[in-house]
């Protein structure tokens, strides 16, 4: 975000220029006052200047009411935890942190067409005005003020106590509630398949694509372990033209959910209250099992499970002894370089012992029984 202010109201002896730098996880500067955008040159100008040095600021075009939010869209890739985790969980806190309960105008950098499209229906519960493309845009805009940046405190976290309305993850999962529940609301052709039951909970088994690791090669088979315990099995592969709607209505109306660690399992934020999560944890990924989606399971109220799989059910099992570091101690093996988790990321498939987690689905149906009783 750096880029998207100029180097001269970037001076500390500015007035109405701040800067915090203060946290590990984000950067980020406020402009208070008037201020004008010039998207052509990517600048941002504070109208009220300074003594010694008066910049040639274009005349203003629109003037809005509404202070606005700056920040890029360059890093969120085709990723949904990356979307949410450094997207829009930010800018909830953002929009919450500096301008609580006010309307603000997004204004994004690099933000592509098919980002915007896909998570259009999120973006418009942060904001009534029309989203600002910096990079496309030619229109001077005016603002009561801006800040450019977001604020991210760590992993899927929302902190209550550094907000001034103490808004909670639950208040950002009743957002997205209203960005694609209205959806759900009216009667359409359900998006998945399957014929529900109001005797069998729905359980939707999150199925990686080929190609990059952690595939459940004995799928078809826990689908149907699944449906002998007496769970409604929908498989729910998720790609980059998924339209997120359809995505919620399916997760949002099932009772349970099974996935192996991945980014696919962001998901989960479109779970209920009181459903039920199970996450299969690879190999070497615990931790970041962990701090990713057992945290977000816990932020969104659902109930969550875990299963660890053994040496055995790991395909490395046929590339390393388990006398290798890479088996033996995953944790040591990699060490401080990251880049060493591909072994366990994209190396690595599991085939889950049916006999073992047999055990772990028919505790996963009583909760999920429970949970379609009470709720539907």
């Amino acid at each position: 975000m750096k880029s998207l202010v100029s180097k001269s109201i970037r001076k500390p002896e500015a007035k109405g220029i701040s800067r915090d730098r203060s946290h590990k996880n984000y950067d980020f500067c406020t402009i208070s006052g008037p201020t004008v955008l010039d998207p052509t040159s990517s600048t941002f100008f504070n109208q009220r200047g300074h003594p010694h040095f008066k910049p040639i600021i274009p005349n203003c075009e629109i003037q809005h009411k509404a202070p606005a939010i700056v920040f890029s869209a360059g890093g969120l890739t085709g990723n949904i935890f990356h979307n949410f985790n450094d997207g829009f969980i930010p800018l909830f806190i953002t929009a919450n942190s500096i301008f609580p309960d006010q309307d603000v105008v997004l204004v994004i950098s690099k933000a592509r067409d098919w980002w915007v499209s896909k998570y259009i229906e999120i973006l418009r519960t942060f904001t009534k005005y029309p989203i600002i493309d910096i990079d496309n845009d030619t229109t001077t805009y005016c603002f009561p003020s801006a800040n450019v940046g977001i604020i991210s405190y760590d992993l899927v976290t929302i902190n209550p106590k550094l907000i001034p309305n103490s808004k909670t993850f639950t208040h950002f999962h009743a957002l997205i509630d209203k960005a694609y529940g209205q959806k759900q609301n009216q009667k359409q052709n359900h998006p998945f398949k399957f014929n529900p039951s109001k005797s069998r909970p729905i359980l939707v088994l999150i199925s990686c694509n080929g190609g990059v690791g952690r595939v459940l090669l004995n799928q078809n088979e826990v689908k149907f372990e699944a449906e002998k315990i007496g769970f409604n099995v929908i498989i729910f592969k998720p790609t980059p033209m998924t339209p997120m709607h359809k995505a919620y209505e399916l997760i949002h109306s099932s009772h349970a959910i099974i996935g192996i660690h991945g980014a696919a399992l962001t998901h989960t934020i479109f779970l209920r209250p009181g459903s039920v999560f199970m996450q299969v944890v690879p190999l070497g990924t615990e931790w970041a099992a962990e701090v990713c989606y057992a945290r977000l399971a816990r932020n969104v109220g659902s109930e969550y499970m875990e299963y660890r799989i053994e040496t055995e059910e790991s395909s490395l099992i046929d590339k390393y002894s388990k006398d290798d570091l890479q088996l033996r101690d995953p944790v040591a093996f990699r060490g401080t370089d990251w880049s060493l988790m591909n072994v366990y990321l994209k190396e690595q498939n599991v085939t889950l012992d049916l006999d073992r987690f047999r055990e772990y689905l028919k505790e996963m149906y009583k909760k999920a029984k429970k949970f379609m009783n009470k709720e539907g």
